[in-house]
């Protein structure tokens, strides 16, 4: 299996993150940059789908994905929806693969109250390519509290062993090339899932993290008992001005 990591494009609070003034959204939407990013990957990715070689770990004679996964946070799904349209292969929601925190109030940081989500009438109406969970309704797909720190790891691992499950290599089967629309936090937790690294800690007592800009694309392969890292965070699809976050 490939998996292919695409961070979200920039949204409203990547954009005032610095700006004290700015009140955080608890879904933000994207801005007009972010909005160019998720239509610049789309295209890249339509236009480099048809694979043309044998095994690249480059992508440079295409990707041929077989399938979108895509968190329900507002900023994802808007970013994946045009890479979706444009190869036309199997576009389905994983809620678990959401930012740190989930859907919460931001006003009182001292309390950080969960809030429902979009219910499923936003998703039907504005991406109706979109395969929803069956237990999604009109109450919101978070709909629960705040997600503790002692919940985030163990979901990115769970999220992990699920995804093999699903897709990991089989005798006698193409192999799934799958790219999921997730968040930075995320992302950090499934680098820790995938090479049982401990969170944040690095060399030195310093704390580390892997950059992730907005829509860039990062890969791994899982083959032959192993996992290969072959490139993160990749922006070469965009232009200097749209590389955020």
């Amino acid at each position: 299996m490939q998996l292919y990591f695409i961070r979200h494009g920039e949204s409203q609070n990547n954009a005032n993150w610095r700006n004290p003034a700015y009140q955080e959204s608890p879904d933000p939407e994207l801005t007009a940059n972010g909005v160019e990013q998720a239509d610049r990957i789309a295209a890249y990715l339509a236009q480099n789908q048809a694979l043309s070689g044998a095994d690249d770990r480059q992508n440079r004679s295409g990707f041929g994905l077989t399938r979108i996964y895509t968190s329900l946070m507002s900023r994802a799904v808007h970013t994946a929806a045009p890479t979706a349209r444009a190869l036309g292969i199997p576009f389905v929601a994983w809620p678990e693969i959401h930012e740190e925190g989930g859907i919460f109030s931001r006003e009182d940081k001292s309390n950080k109250r969960g809030l429902p989500g979009k219910p499923r009438s936003f998703y039907a109406q504005k991406f109706p390519e979109l395969s929803l969970p069956d237990h999604l309704d009109e109450s919101g797909w978070w709909n629960r509290d705040f997600e503790a720190e002692e919940e985030r790891q163990p979901r990115a691992d769970k999220f992990l062993s699920d995804l093999l499950a699903r897709h990991g290599d089989r005798e006698g089967q193409p192999e799934e090339r799958v790219a999921i629309f997730s968040h930075g936090g995320f992302f950090m937790r499934l680098m820790c899932a995938m090479l049982k690294l401990p969170w944040r800690q690095g060399a030195s007592d310093l704390q580390s993290w892997f950059l992730l800009h907005n829509c860039s694309i990062s890969r791994f392969n899982f083959t032959d008992g192993e996992i290969m890292i072959c490139y993160l965070n990749r922006t070469d699809h965009l232009e200097d001005r749209l590389i955020t976050g």
